[in-house]
């Protein structure tokens, strides 16, 4: 960042410039790394001026092969009588200005018609709501060892309305209102609202602002830095001293995200040459107080809601400037601390923040069997026998007409014979129609799901996003990396289905069986596959209502043991899991088991009849014999029992877990 520019754009009139000359300082200036604030504040000095007109023109700059640099402005400068200095009447493009606090700029000498009572209601009113209870220190104070006076507790019950009203009550008095301060010590005010019981971080009701001072930096150049930045600073406070105080929009949930936010906020900081004071991550941080003054000098408010309007927005500037790359770590960081794995969303087969592929073929019912995992998560249930914690997701629908898919759910949820308790933790975002490639898709979502702390987001299916040839690997790789940017991006875990390759897929790997690339097995940390099970005769003559498919799930996981295979039935609209174990013995499909099947002889009605009268007569005892002792004297599953008392109700009353013979 060059200074000079800066100097020499303060000695050009903008009310003498064209449109067209303005219009190419502010492109000189965005060229040149400097914030819109720079061009938005010296614009104001025109009557031509329009609030909001200098952001837009900004917005709609994005350089060109013959670039406006920063040169334009000199020129203009020099046109109009402005020189740099140095040994021969001109200073050098490399050399260091030395500031001396006041750049000139923004004003930092403090204005002759300052109102303390004014800048101070104007603080309070752009950081809290009139039912906030505020943290600040006046005459509560002491000095250490060295002589530097500190701060106590203070007073920390009292609402910003309370102290607003007194403010405008007593103009010319701001200890009235907030009590006399000590003249060398000055006072001291918390960034975030408190709950009026004391001022510890457990205090905060809202984690809205953070503090970022700096004291080795010269004022003007911390000014500068921050709105080059574009911090979303809601106040910019001097302090008194030789620091700027800037309240930074964190606008956290609660105080863990407050926490990662602020990290990374001072990380982006200290990397971009920005020195600052590390002690202010609480949230219950004290700083300068404006509108009252420190060993003569006063604490006075600079400025408010300058830079970006809020974290959110911010996050787009400063994902631009930064490789987005983490740190390296050595693991002997980690031996006496080791980092806590995130919590299992699905218990056993994935946690949160990680991501599952559900491949199977087009039979499967895979949009119903996602629906299901996302009621399961909403509700808190198991999902094919497999708890789910508790969570909100976002199911993205990419294929469904909109409302066939709302209409599903419903369905889901009464074939489940659910009550529909948590529906508000299950957000249907449909874009039939509206799909667009994954990497175009992907910046989107984030910004929609950013603050609203989905756990999970399912998209469904795959292929209506898909960029690239499915075969090949590098292509397929890039497009796999677009669901790593989701989780990283939002915390959430990704869930996503894809179709198997043609042809029976009975003989392949669980992980080998997903239409494509390899890349789609290797990518997941979790890959459940759905094969159809080939059926035996009996169960073919008794399936329920010839309706029915039967699924066998098989998994390769990457955070866990491989599951054991899971039976089901499919049947619409939902998924049951074989709890008699029937499906066993089935083969799945263009397998070698499914292919003996097939080749085995169907047992004859006569067969199935003499079998159970033998099995009866055995398992008899006062007219009744127990189901559960006959399925074991034959060597089948209790449901095959039933349906042989079902297949001969002219002979057997099936009650309960008995069987009677009329």
């Amino acid at each position: 960042m060059d200074n000079n520019i800066l100097s020499a754009l303060k000695a050009i009139d903008v009310a003498s410039l064209s449109r067209a000359d303005w219009i190419a300082v502010g492109m000189a200036l965005k060229e040149e790394g400097y914030p819109c604030s720079i061009w938005d504040d010296w614009s104001r000095n025109d009557k031509r001026y329009h609030p909001g007109e200098c952001e837009k023109k900004w917005n709609s700059f994005h350089g060109s092969g013959a670039p406006v640099k920063g040169g334009t402005i000199v020129q203009m400068a020099k046109e109009r009588g402005w020189t740099l200095f140095g040994e021969d009447g001109c200073m050098g493009w490399d050399d260091t200005i030395e500031y001396d606090g006041d750049d000139g700029f923004t004003g930092f000498a403090p204005p002759d018609a300052w109102n303390p009572a004014a800048d101070l209601i104007t603080y309070l009113e752009t950081l809290f709501d009139a039912d906030d209870k505020v943290g600040y220190v006046t005459g509560d104070v002491w000095q250490d060892g060295d002589g530097k006076w500190l701060p106590s507790k203070g007073v920390y019950d009292r609402t910003a309305g309370e102290l607003i009203a007194s403010l405008k009550k007593h103009p010319d008095d701001v200890g009235a209102t907030v009590g006399d301060w000590k003249a060398q010590a000055g006072a001291w005010i918390r960034v975030n609202p408190l709950d009026g019981e004391g001022v510890k971080n457990d205090n905060v009701t809202k984690f809205k602002f953070a503090l970022v001072e700096s004291d080795t930096l010269p004022i003007a150049e911390q000014d500068i830095l921050f709105r080059k930045l574009e911090l979303p600073i809601a106040a910019l406070v001097h302090s008194g001293g030789k620091s700027l105080h800037a309240i930074v929009h964190i606008d956290a949930e609660d105080y863990s995200e407050y926490r990662k936010r602020v990290e990374f906020l001072y990380d982006f900081l200290e990397k971009n040459g920005v020195t600052i004071d590390k002690q202010n991550r609480n949230p219950s941080r004290l700083s300068r107080m404006p509108g009252v003054t420190r060993n003569g000098n006063r604490q006075y408010l600079v400025a408010t809601n300058i830079g970006r309007k809020s974290w959110v927005d911010w996050m787009d500037f400063a994902e631009g400037v930064s490789d987005e790359l983490p740190s390296m770590v050595s693991l002997n960081d980690y031996k006496d601390n080791p980092p806590e794995l995130p919590e299992e969303l699905i218990q056993g087969i994935l946690r949160r923040g990680h991501k599952m592929l559900v491949s199977g073929s087009s039979k499967a019912g895979k949009s119903f069997l996602l629906m299901e995992l996302a009621i399961a998560i909403a509700e808190g249930r198991t999902w094919l026998g497999f708890p789910c914690r508790k969570g909100r997701v976002l199911y993205v629908n990419l294929e469904i007409d909109p409302a066939s898919a709302i209409c599903r759910f419903f369905k889901i949820y009464k074939a489940l014979g659910l009550e529909m308790k948590h529906t508000e933790d299950i957000v249907i975002w449909n874009l039939r129609g509206h799909a667009v490639p994954l990497d175009e898709l992907v910046p989107k979502l984030i910004r929609r799901v950013r603050d609203q702390h989905f756990d999970a987001i399912v998209i469904d299916p795959i292929y209506k996003v898909i960029t690239g040839d499915e075969n090949n690997a590098s292509e397929m790789g890039a497009f796999c990396n677009q669901f790593d940017k989701i989780c990283t991006e939002t915390g959430c875990s990704t869930i996503y289905c894809h179709h198997h390759s043609k042809g029976a897929q009975g003989a392949k790997k669980a992980m080998d069986r997903a239409s494509g690339s390899g890349v789609f097995a290797r990518d997941p940390d979790a890959q459940l596959d759905m094969i159809q099970l080939e059926l035996t005769d009996d169960l073919k003559n008794n399936v329920r209502d010839g309706h029915a498919t039967a699924w066998r799930l098989e998994s390769s996981l990457r955070e866990f043991e491989n599951i054991e295979p899971v039976n089901f039935w499919f049947e619409y609209p939902i998924h049951r899991l074989d709890i008699s174990g029937e499906l066993d013995g089935c083969g799945a499909e263009g397998s070698w088991q499914a292919n003996l099947s097939k080749s085995s002889k169907r047992t004859s009605p006569e067969d199935r009849k003499k079998s159970l009268d033998s099995a009866y007569d055995i398992c008899v005892d006062n007219g009744m014999a127990n189901i559960a002792d006959m399925a074991e004297y034959i060597g089948l599953s209790e449901k095959s029992i039933r349906r042989y008392l079902k297949e001969y109700e002219a002979d057997y009353i099936c009650k309960g877990g008995v069987a009677i013979r009329r």
